[in-house]
């Protein structure tokens, strides 16, 4: 190989190398969001957990939900 060869393969190298920072950078961010997404929805999930027992509670204190 020459040397222009040589310096050809680099550079593509090296371009290489970059998209493929880019490309980790972006699963990087994605993964993070996804995460982000996750934690509120089970920060929703709790709280409508939450709801749903304070309700029970209130339906068994007035006496509702029962069957005669």
């Amino acid at each position: 190989m020459k040397n222009s060869e040589f310096g050809k393969k680099i550079e593509q190298l090296e371009e290489e190398k970059m998209h493929l920072r880019l490309d980790v950078d972006v699963q990087k961010l994605e993964t993070e969001k996804l995460r982000k997404g996750k934690n509120k929805a089970e920060e929703d999930l709790d709280s409508l957990k939450t709801d749903y027992k304070k309700l029970r509670l209130s339906m068994r204190t007035a006496g509702l939900g029962k069957t005669s």
